[in-house]
C-alpha cells in the first residue's frame, strides 16, 4: 500500500478515490499493489496512519543521495511558496475583530451586572472593575445569582413577581453573553500568534497567493510552505502558518536538524527571509 502511495504522489495523483479507480485499470498501480484493490476508504485511512513512516522515508531517501554523494547537505538553497487551502473563503475569523468585540462584550457583562438589582451581582461588578470577565467567573456568579433567587421569598405583589421575571431574564442575558465569551476565547486559543484562521480549516491561516485571478488582493485560507534544496533535489520541507517567510525560517532550520542531526553550513535565500533575529539565529547555529 505504502508504494502505491508514494508512487501515486510522483505522479501528482493525491485524491484516494482517483488511487482506488487506477488500482482497477492501470498495469503499473495493479503490480505495485500486488491485484489488490482497496477501496479509498481504506487508503484514507492508510494514508492518515502511516504519515510519520512516510516522512521517514523522504530523510532515508535523502540519506541515500548523500552516502552516493549527489548532496552533501552542507547547504540549503530555501524558498517559500503559498498553497490554497480548501477551506471556504468565507469562513475566516480575524484576530482584530474578535478582540474588539470581546472588549465590548466585557463592558456589556459589566452594565448587565449593575443593572440585575441584585447585591450579589452588583458587587462582583463593582469587585472586576479594570479586571477582564472569564467565563469560569461568570458561571460562579451566575451560580450564586440563581441560588439568591430560589432562597428569596415568594413574590407576592405585582411589582415584586415583574422583578423576579426581569432577573430572570436577564439571568439569560449573562448566560448568553458567557457563552459568546467562551467562543471568543475559543478563537483566540485557536488562532494562537496568527491575525486568522479558517472555521473549515483552523490550521489555515489567510494570506495573499501569488495568483491573484481578481486583481483586488483578496486573502483566502492557505499554508506556507517552505522546501529546502541542493543539487536539484529536495532535502527538506515544511508547512507553516505564518505568512512571512520571515517567521518560518529558524523553525525551518530547526526541522533540518532535526532531520539530519546536523546544520547546513550555508544557507541562501532570498531578502524575504533577511531579519535581525534570523542573522543572530544563524550566527549562533
Amino acid at each position: 500500500m505504502l508504494k502505491v502511495i508514494l508512487y501515486a504522489y510522483m505522479n501528482n495523483i493525491y485524491s484516494c478515490r482517483r488511487i482506488e479507480s487506477l488500482l482497477k485499470r492501470d498495469i503499473h498501480f495493479i503490480y505495485l499493489a500486488g491485484y489488490e484493490q482497496p477501496d479509498f476508504i481504506t487508503i484514507n485511512r492508510f494514508r492518515n496512519r502511516v504519515k510519520k513512516e512516510i516522512n521517514n522515508i523522504f530523510t532515508q531517501v535523502v540519506l541515500v543521495l548523500a552516502a552516493k554523494g549527489l548532496i552533501s547537505l552542507d547547504v540549503e538553497y530555501i524558498d517559500g511558496t503559498k498553497i490554497e487551502s480548501k477551506a471556504n473563503k468565507y469562513t475566516f475569523v480575524w484576530k482584530r475583530t474578535v478582540e474588539k468585540n470581546r472588549a465590548k462584550l466585557q463592558e456589556q457583562i459589566r452594565t448587565l451586572l449593575l443593572q440585575i438589582d441584585d447585591v450579589i451581582a452588583q458587587d462582583n461588578a463593582a469587585k472586576t472593575e479594570g479586571v477582564e470577565f472569564t467565563a469560569a467567573l461568570l458561571d460562579e456568579i451566575s451560580e450564586e445569582l440563581n441560588k439568591s433567587l430560589e432562597s428569596a421569598p415568594e413574590p407576592k405583589t405585582k411589582e415584586e413577581k415583574q422583578a423576579v421575571r426581569t432577573k430572570k431574564k436577564q439571568l439569560k442575558e449573562l448566560e448568553k453573553k458567557r457563552n459568546k465569551l467562551q467562543e471568543y476565547d475559543q478563537h483566540l486559543e485557536i488562532m494562537g500568534e496568527r491575525n486568522s484562521y479558517s472555521k473549515t480549516d483552523p490550521d489555515a491561516t489567510f494570506m495573499h497567493m501569488k495568483e491573484d485571478a481578481m486583481q483586488n488582493g483578496q486573502t483566502k485560507p492557505g499554508y506556507n510552505l517552505q522546501i529546502a534544496t541542493e543539487n536539484q533535489f529536495i532535502t527538506n520541507f515544511a508547512l507553516y502558518a505564518n505568512r512571512t517567510d520571515t517567521l518560518a525560517l529558524p523553525s525551518f532550520l530547526e526541522s533540518f536538524n532535526s532531520r539530519y542531526h546536523r546544520y547546513a553550513k550555508t544557507v541562501v535565500a532570498d531578502s524575504g527571509y533577511g531579519s535581525e533575529e534570523n542573522y543572530l539565529f544563524m550566527d549562533v547555529h
